[in-house]
């Protein structure tokens, strides 16, 4: 049997054709880049040369409507949201008891949401709140994902002001993960409130034991140790108020900082090595949106049921 010649079991051709398919885009996006012009290359054509990246932190105003500034991240965020409503209908609108792809995807997504909300919180709250959690996850992948369409980022409108970016990522503007990190502490407060009513303070009040031991001073019991253990319990309670608000911000620019980090990855990437490197940073971006979304979606069901879990302590300790 005759063995096969060139490289991997490919003839010489082929694999000479690899090569140019693969180092001729390399080759033209370095001296393209930054790097051809440092070396005095000048002869590509001018379309072939990359822009300079301006990654802007604010985000831009494309027009008003009846006062109300419409941001380029806001129309992002609709165009997110359609996309959710149409994937929603289309996969539902005839469900199957042998699912297709599209249907399988979609409950193998879904199924795992469920399951780690019913392991975090029980499955009555996991249930619950699993429609809260799967909202917010879905929200910031899709946001992050629809970022990195090719030609996203790259259509422009003119207004007075010059030519702007018409759609950017969501996720890399403030006040869209400041929006979702509030949306978590207002449902966190709301259902801590809910399950245990006024008793949901007793763990940011916490100087009852400071308090009678300062109230055994005037009896004559002076204790020193029962003073220090009431007020270090007291100053717990109000680092535990503080906690809740540190939240709102861990939230946000945990997600706003490695969403905005990761655009100007690749904004970096794509203009020092065009036309074929940065299709491997698309691919490391797509997987952190996953990550992000996730570790969001995690931690908001934590935080849901750290605040409904001590009704269940308090019961026991009344029937003990």
């Amino acid at each position: 049997m005759a063995k096969k010649k060139g490289c991997l079991g490919c003839s010489l051709p082929v694999v000479i054709l690899v090569a140019i398919v693969v180092l001729v885009p390399l080759v033209l996006g370095l001296l393209a880049g930054p790097l051809g012009k440092t070396f005095g290359v000048t002869w590509l054509p001018g379309w072939m040369a990359p822009s300079l990246p301006h990654p802007q932190l604010p985000a831009e105003v494309i027009c008003h409507i009846f006062g109300f500034s419409v941001t380029n991240s806001m129309i992002a965020t609709w165009i997110t949201v359609v996309v959710l409503l149409v994937l929603a209908l289309l996969i539902t609108r005839k469900p199957k008891l042998i699912p297709g792809r599209a249907q399988s995807a979609a409950e193998s997504i879904l199924g795992y949401i469920y399951n780690l909300c019913v392991n975090t919180a029980g499955e009555k709250d996991g249930r619950k709140f699993f429609p809260l959690v799967a909202t917010i996850f879905l929200f910031i992948l899709f946001n992050a994902l629809l970022a990195l369409i090719p030609g996203f980022g790259s259509i422009h409108y003119h207004t007075a002001e010059g030519n702007m970016e018409l759609l950017r990522a969501a996720n890399t503007d403030l006040n869209t993960p400041l929006a979702l990190a509030l949306i978590t502490f207002c449902t966190v407060e709301f259902m801590g409130f809910k399950r245990l009513g006024l008793g949901y303070l007793k763990k940011f009040i916490t100087w009852g034991d400071f308090g009678r031991a300062v109230g055994r001073i005037f009896k004559g019991k002076f204790d020193i140790m029962a003073l220090l253990s009431g007020f270090i319990m007291g100053i717990v309670g109000l680092l535990e108020l503080v906690g809740e608000f540190i939240r709102i911000i861990s939230l946000t620019f945990r997600l706003f900082g490695n969403m905005l980090a990761g655009e100007i990855i690749l904004l970096v990437i794509a203009y020092v090595v065009p036309y074929y490197i940065p299709t491997v940073f698309y691919g490391l971006e797509a997987f952190f949106a996953v990550i992000q979304a996730l570790v969001f979606g995690v931690l908001t069901i934590v935080y849901i049921s750290l605040a409904v879990s001590s009704h269940g302590s308090e019961e026991h300790h009344k029937t003990a």
